[in-house]
């Protein structure tokens, strides 16, 4: 091979990997190596830990998945011996004592050199530094004449100088592995974060990024580069797989990329629903569900969950169950037999009368001489769930859970009832986000959707003032203020941080906002036992936003 070159075709793999299953990310690794060789590719760039899946988490503590992982890309190393494409590969290794969120360059049928992330992030989703070693600062790598730097994703995203200090040392390329999950707006951000580098370091650089949902984060791909005089060179799909073939050319100031995909980005609400959308499928299909099961109520939540659920795997691998009781409505009914027939779904009907008064009747004798109120409507909805649960367990489907995020932060919902499930889809979608979102699917079908065209909600739903239909002629603002304002002043405490004070300056009631912040810290307990959901907003409950369930503070400044 020569020993320069002036020419380099860097093939960029947004794949979709799966932690914990090294012989598929291999298998894929080795499809899309072969794809690029097709293609006259010269390097096959994959993401951040990509022989493990990412994040890995805790496995990387254990010597056997370290090791599993290392033979993998060793094999891989072998197959770059036929004089194809070489690669660059996430992979954590073991090193002496330490372990290390590392890359492996592979050429000529081996492992030519090695890379160990710097920067580890512990913020947020992210909490790196309890599993891995920083890495020391190295230099470029060679790749058949060419000096490339390869920093990994916090390595840009951080202040130790990782892209400045490449630079100086005689990188040409920087090639940056990341696994950056989605949030809304996200896109901008790494935009704005790589355009920072390469003022520092007057270097190009690609910017690779994972695709997949795994548990409650979902990885957006939407790779893309930056030529040195920080003009977009090239912009890969949102949430899609590719494998994208770019040219580099080496000009009079330095390499520049003169081909590469040119993608169109979704707006946000596209953004969140496909977000929604491939979370889901995945965690379904990642984890051998064959199918799922859900209680269509005649509600928004219900109805835009099993669009999404029909979008996500098909009509065929969603049954809708209607669970009506004496307060259930024939609007409702209606409703969601309508919204089961427009997406296509199997739809049954499930009365919970029966077991509701046998309910009822046994605790008759503990509770006579009380007045009725919450724990008899908690009552139909911890009903509600045991069927569902039961059609799970009976037929192996997973459940659908349906809260949005302006109901989990007060605690609207019922622990063992409504709240029962394995995923829930729009747990980090406020309620009016819910509503948009809706509207959005009627008006779109998204790419890659298995559901039908057209409108899959019927307007009615979307019109109508929501209810929980628990007791007579109930609507959720018996007990909650108007979603757009409830949903404002939860933005401003949960996203923002905000205090009392500065939130009732926006023009909110002073006792609303106490009341509001005290049912947030109150159903904390409820979050923790929560089914998990897709990622959405920069805060969602779990990974991002973490406070205590024992918690007496208030701010009554």
């Amino acid at each position: 091979m020569s020993d320069i070159q002036d020419v380099l075709r860097i093939a960029v793999a947004q794949l979709n990997p799966t932690v914990g299953d090294i012989a598929g990310n291999l298998a894929k690794a080795r499809e899309a190596r072969a794809d690029a060789a097709r293609h006259g590719a010269d390097l096959v760039l994959f993401t951040e830990l990509f022989i493990a899946g990412y994040p890995p988490e805790d496995l990387v503590m254990k010597p056997a998945f370290l090791a599993a992982c290392e033979k993998a890309v060793r094999d891989l190393a072998a197959d770059t011996a036929d004089g194809g494409p070489g690669v660059i590969i996430g992979v954590p290794l073991a090193r002496g004592d330490k372990r290390y969120n590392a890359v492996m360059v592979l050429d000529d049928g081996q492992v030519t050199s090695e890379w160990y992330k710097v920067d580890l992030p512990n913020y947020g989703e992210f909490d790196e530094k309890r599993v891995f070693d920083a890495g020391p600062m190295r230099g470029p790598v060679d790749f058949r004449g060419v000096r490339l730097g390869i920093p990994v994703c916090e390595d840009i995203w951080g202040d130790k100088g990782v892209c400045e200090t490449l630079a100086e040392s005689g990188a040409e390329i920087l090639l940056v592995p990341n696994g950056s999950p989605y949030y809304r707006g996200k896109i901008d951000v790494r935009h704005q974060v790589v355009i920072k580098q390469i003022i520092e370091s007057e270097a190009p650089m690609i910017y690779a990024n994972m695709l997949g949902g795994q548990d409650e984060l979902v990885f957006d791909g939407a790779s893309f580069a930056f030529n040195a005089d920080r003009k977009l060179a090239f912009q890969m799909s949102q949430f899609e797989e590719q494998v994208a073939v770019t040219t580099w050319k080496r000009g009079e100031e330095g390499w520049f990329c003169s081909d590469g995909p040119v993608s169109r980005i979704p707006e946000a609400e596209e953004a969140d629903y496909r977000a929604c959308m491939l979370g889901l499928r995945d965690y379904v299909n990642k984890n051998g569900f064959k199918n799922v099961v859900l209680g269509l109520s005649g509600g928004i939540d219900s109805a835009i969950c099993a669009a999404l659920a029909v979008d996500a795997l098909g009509e065929e691998r969603l049954r809708a169950v209607m669970l009506p009781y004496t307060y259930t409505s024939a609007e409702s009914l209606a409703d969601a037999e309508e919204c089961a027939r427009l997406l296509g779904c199997r739809y049954d009907t499930v009365p919970i009368f029966k077991p509701v008064e046998g309910f009822l009747a046994a605790l008759g004798e503990l509770f006579a001489g009380t007045n009725e109120g919450i724990t008899e409507e908690n009552l139909q909805s911890r009903t509600r769930g045991t069927v569902l649960m039961a059609i799970s367990n009976k037929f192996g489907s997973m459940v659908v859970t349906t809260g949005n995020k302006s109901e989990m932060s007060v605690g609207y919902a019922t622990l063992y009832g409504d709240m029962n499930g394995g995923f829930n889809p729009i747990k980090d979608l406020y309620k009016m986000q819910v509503y948009g979102l809706a509207r959005w699917r009627n008006a779109h079908t998204p790419p890659g959707a298995l559901g039908p065209t057209g409108i899959v909600i019927p307007p009615n739903i979307i019109d109508k003032a929501p209810s929980a239909e628990l007791r007579p002629d109930q609507t959720d603002q018996d007990s909650l203020p108007p979603y757009p304002v409830l949903d404002d002043i939860l933005e401003c405490l949960v996203e923002h941080e905000m205090s009392v004070d500065d939130i009732v300056a926006r023009g909110h009631d002073r006792e609303l906002v106490h009341r509001i912040e005290h049912l947030l810290y109150i159903a904390e307990y409820k979050r923790r036992q929560s089914a998990p959901g897709v990622k959405i907003t920069r805060r969602n409950f779990g990974r991002d936003r973490r406070y205590p369930i024992t918690n007496r503070f208030r701010d009554r400044s």
